[in-house]
C-alpha cells in the first residue's frame, strides 16, 4: 500500500517481526517480556529515586549514573509499545512515521549511554589521579554542562536520520527483520540508492559510538598507569575495585553493540534468528543488567530496594 500524496512511494504501514521461525509461539515470550521490562524500568527507577533521595549520594559519580539510568530508562520504553504489541496482542504494524520516530529515539538514547559512559570515565580518572581535587574540577556546573553537552550531541547526530530516509521510496517488501525499527533494517527495505544514508549512517556511529569507545580505552590507559604508581598492593585493588562497576557496564553496552554491528556486516549467511537475538541483548541487556551491577556495587541501592520489599511486606501483612 502507498501513499500517493508524496512524490515517491512510501508504505503506510511496515510489518514487525516477533522470533523468526516461532511466529506460532510468540506468546510464550509475552511473560518473560513483561518479567524483563518491570526488571529494567523498576531498576532503573530504584536508582534514579535512591540517588535523589540519598545526599550521601549528591556527588558527580552517582550524578552521572542517574544518567545512565535515564538513558536505559527511555531505552527500553522506545522499544516497549512494538514488543509488546507482538507477544501479547499478536498485533505486528507500525505506521511509517511511528517507525520513524521510534528509529530516532532508539539511536539517539543509545547514544546518550554511550557518552554517558565516557563522562563516567572520565570521572573515574579524575578520582584516581586527583582525588583531593576531585570536587573541585567536577563541580555540580561542570556536570550539567557535560550532560547537556551528551544530549545535545546525539539528538544532532540522530536528527538527519529519519529525513534521510523520509526521501527514499518504499514499495517492494514491508517486512522488518524486527521487533522494533532500527535504522539499517528499515534502509535496506528501500527502493533505491541509500549510499548518502550508510555514508551519513557511518560517520554518526563514527563520531558517537567510535570516538567514545576510543576515549574510554584512553581513559582505562590513564587510570592503569596511575594505579600502577601506586606503592601497595592494598591501594591499587582499592583504586581498581572503584572501576569495577563500570568497567561491567562498558561491557554491558559495546558487547552486544559489537556483536550485532560484526553480524550485520559478515554475517549475512547466519539465521534471521541470530540476527534478532542480538539486537534484543543489544537493546535489552543494559537496561536490564546495569542496574543490577550498581545494586550489587552500591550498599544504599541495596538498602533502598530492601525497604521498598520490607514496606509491601508490612502493607500486603496488615
Amino acid at each position: 500500500m502507498a501513499d500517493y500524496n508524496h512524490s515517491h512511494f512510501q508504505h503506510l504501514y511496515f510489518v514487525l517481526t516477533g522470533i523468526p521461525g516461532l511466529e506460532q509461539k510468540d506468546y510464550w515470550m509475552a511473560f518473560p517480556l513483561g518479567t524483563i521490562y518491570v526488571i529494567a524500568l523498576f531498576g532503573n527507577g530504584i536508582i534514579i529515586s535512591t540517588i535523589k533521595s540519598e545526599s550521601s549520594l549528591h556527588i558527580p559519580m552517582y550524578y552521572f549514573l542517574c544518567m545512565l539510568a535515564l538513558a536505559d530508562m527511555g531505552l527500553a520504553l522506545c522499544t516497549l509499545p512494538s514488543m509488546l504489541g507482538i507477544f501479547w496482542f499478536n498485533y505486528k504494524y507500525i505506521t511509517f512515521d511511528a517507525c520513524l520516530a521510534q528509529m530516532y529515539f532508539i539511536h539517539t538514547f543509545s547514544a546518550i549511554e554511550s557518552g554517558v559512559l565516557v563522562a563516567m570515565a572520565f570521572d573515574r580518572v579524575v578520582a584516581i589521579q586527583s582525588p583531593l581535587r576531585y570536587s573541585s574540577i567536577l563541580t555540580n556546573g561542570v556536570v550539567c554542562r557535560t550532560g547537556a553537552v551528551i544530549l545535545t550531541r546525539a539528538v544532532c547526530v540522530v536528527f538527519p536520520v529519519p529525513f534521510l530516509l523520509k526521501r527514499l521510496p518504499f514499495y517492494g517488501s514491508n517486512i522488518l527483520s524486527h521487533s522494533f525499527c532500527l535504522h539499517q533494517d528499515v534502509m535496506r527495505l528501500a527502493c533505491a540508492s541509500t549510499r548518502v544514508n550508510s555514508l551519513y549512517g557511518l560517520i554518526a556511529v563514527i563520531c558517537t559510538k567510535g570516538s567514545d569507545s576510543l576515549s574510554i580505552l584512553l581513559s582505562y590507559v590513564l587510570i592503569l598507569q596511575t594505579v600502577m604508581a601506586i606503592a601497595s598492593r592494598e591501594g591499587r585493588l582499592k583504586a581498581l575495585n572503584t572501576c569495577v562497576s563500570h568497567i561491567w557496564a562498558v561491557l554491558i553496552f559495546y558487547v552486544p553493540l559489537i556483536g550485532v554491528s560484526v553480524i550485520h556486516r559478515f554475517g549475512k549467511h547466519l539465521s534471521p534468528l541470530t540476527h534478532a537475538l542480538m539486537s534484543y541483548a543489544y537493546l535489552l541487556v543494559p537496561p536490564v543488567l546495569n542496574p543490577i551491577v550498581y545494586t550489587v556495587k552500591t550498599k544504599e541501592i541495596r538498602r533502598k530496594i530492601i525497604q521498598i520489599f520490607a514496606q509491601r511486606k508490612i502493607i500486603a501483612e496488615s
